[in-house]
C-alpha cells in the first residue's frame, strides 16, 4: 500500500524481528427483522436480557458450502503499485477454492472482463460495485432462520470509518443478499464478519477492541452489544477477549486470534517463540487465560492447542502490515486453505496441525505475500454461503 495508514491492518515488526501477530451503513432493501438499539474481558455469561432468537443458527465453517463468496481488488487508491501483484495472489485463491467448491467474485463493473480472465472459467465472476477484496467483512454474515438461509447486515463502515474509500464495500452485504433473494436481518450494531467465530452450536467468539468500540458502537455497553448478537445470530454463549484497540484497522479480529476446529477445541495463535514481548503475544496471553476458564454453551471446558507463527526472519513477505498467522486459514468443502509464509518448518508444522484436526480434507497452503502485506489473509478474503453446493 502506498500509506501504512491507509492499509486495512497496520502491524509494527520491531528492530529485534520479533513474530507478528495478525489480529487484526447497510444499504437499501427490507430487513425481516429489525433489531432495536438497546469491561473488563472475561468468559461471560448470557446477559440477562440476552435472549437467542428461536429457530435461528449460526453454523460453523466446517459446513457443507453452497458457494464461496470473494471481491476482486478495485482501487489503486487502497493498494497503490500493489494492485497487480494481489490481483494475482485472490485470483490463485479463487482458483484454488474453485477446485472444490462454487466461487462467485464480485467484480466492479468495467472491472469484470479482467477479473474473469484472471480467474479463469471455473470461477463465476459477477458485476457488482465493490473497492476492495475482504469479503470476509463486507458480505453479510449467513445464519439460518427456522430452516431458511438469511443474512445478518452488520453494517460495514470501513473499520469504523478508519479507512474512507469504500462507499460500495458499505452497500456490498444488501446488494448480495438481494441479487440471490436471501433475506436480510437487521441490527444496530457494527461489526464485521471477522469479528466472529463459532461452533455451529451456540458458542460466539469474539474480541471486545472489535466490537465494543466507540468507533463502530458508540454509547453501547459489552452487555447490549452481547445481547443483540445473540438475538442477530441466534447463539447462547460469547466468550471475550480483550483484544488490541487501535494498532490495526480492524482492532484486532477474532479470526486472527483464535479459530474453532470442532465443538470445543481451539486453535490459538501464538508468536514465534523467542520474540519479544508486545501487545500482540500480551493479547494471545490473554486470550489463553479466558480459555482456560472458558466452557462452551453446553457447560464443555474448551481444549487449546497452539498454533505458532513463522520465524519472521525466514518469511518471504515483507511489510508495517505484513501478517504472518496461520489462524487466518478457510475451511471449504472437503479442503482447507492455508497461507503458507516460506519457513518451510514453520509451513510444515502448521500443516500437520490443520490436518490432525481436519482428517479427510485437503490442506492445501498458498502463497499470499501480496494478500498479506495488506494485513489480512485468506479467510479475510473469502466468505462462505452454507447450503448444499450450487450447480
Amino acid at each position: 500500500m502506498s500509506d501504512p495508514s491507509l492499509s486495512r491492518r497496520t502491524m509494527l515488526r520491531s528492530a529485534a524481528g520479533a513474530g507478528l501477530l495478525a489480529l487484526g451503513a447497510a444499504a437499501c432493501g427490507p430487513a425481516d427483522d429489525t433489531a432495536e438499539p438497546g469491561t473488563s474481558a472475561q468468559p461471560s455469561a448470557p446477559a440477562a436480557k440476552g435472549v437467542p432468537t428461536p429457530g435461528r443458527r449460526f453454523g460453523a465453517e466446517w459446513e457443507s458450502h453452497a458457494r464461496t463468496f470473494m471481491a476482486w481488488p478495485a482501487s489503486d487508491g487502497i493498494w497503490g503499485g500493489q494492485l497487480a501483484g494481489v490481483r494475482q495472489d485472490i485470483a490463485g485463491l479463487a482458483r484454488a477454492v474453485g477446485g472444490y467448491e462454487p466461487v462467485v467474485m464480485f467484480a466492479r463493473p468495467g472491472q469484470e472482463d479482467a477479473a474473469q480472465q484472471a480467474c479463469g472459467n471455473g470461477v463465476e465472476v459477477v458485476p457488482l460495485p465493490v473497492d476492495d477484496l475482504w469479503a470476509r467483512d463486507t458480505v453479510s454474515v449467513f445464519v439460518e432462520d427456522s430452516g431458511t438461509l438469511k443474512g445478518v447486515d452488520f453494517n460495514f463502515s470501513g473499520w469504523g470509518n478508519k479507512q474512507k474509500e469504500h462507499g460500495n464495500d458499505t452497500a456490498l452485504a444488501a446488494a448480495v443478499l438481494s441479487k440471490y433473494g436471501i433475506g436480510r436481518i437487521g441490527t444496530p450494531v457494527v461489526a464485521e464478519g471477522g469479528s466472529f467465530e463459532t461452533d455451529g452450536q451456540g458458542t460466539l467468539l469474539v474480541t471486545e477492541s472489535s466490537v465494543v468500540n466507540e468507533r463502530r458502537n458508540p454509547g453501547r455497553s459489552r452487555d447490549e452489544i452481547e445481547a443483540e448478537l445473540m438475538k442477530a445470530l441466534g447463539v447462547s454463549k460469547v466468550i471475550w477477549f480483550a483484544g488490541v484497540r487501535d494498532k490495526d484497522i480492524t482492532d484486532a479480529h477474532v479470526d486472527c486470534l483464535v479459530r474453532f476446529v470442532a465443538p470445543g477445541v481451539v486453535l490459538l495463535d501464538q508468536s514465534f517463540p523467542g520474540g519479544p514481548a508486545d501487545v500482540w503475544s500480551r493479547s494471545a496471553a490473554q486470550a489463553k487465560e479466558v480459555l482456560k476458564n472458558a466452557t462452551d454453551a453446553h457447560g464443555k471446558p474448551l481444549q487449546v492447542i497452539e498454533l505458532p507463527q513463522p520465524d519472521p526472519d525466514r518469511i518471504t513477505g515483507r511489510g508495517d502490515a505484513f501478517v504472518s498467522s496461520y489462524i487466518n486459514f478457510y475451511v471449504a468443502n472437503k479442503s482447507l486453505f492455508m497461507p503458507q509464509f516460506g519457513d518451510a518448518t514453520a509451513d510444515d508444522r502448521a500443516q500437520q496441525i490443520l490436518r490432525d484436526h481436519f482428517p479427510g480434507r485437503d490442506i492445501v497452503p498458498l502463497k499470499i505475500d501480496n494478500i498479506a502485506s495488506g494485513g489480512g489473509g485468506i479467510h479475510c478474503s473469502t466468505h462462505d454461503q452454507p447450503g448444499k453446493p450450487v450447480g
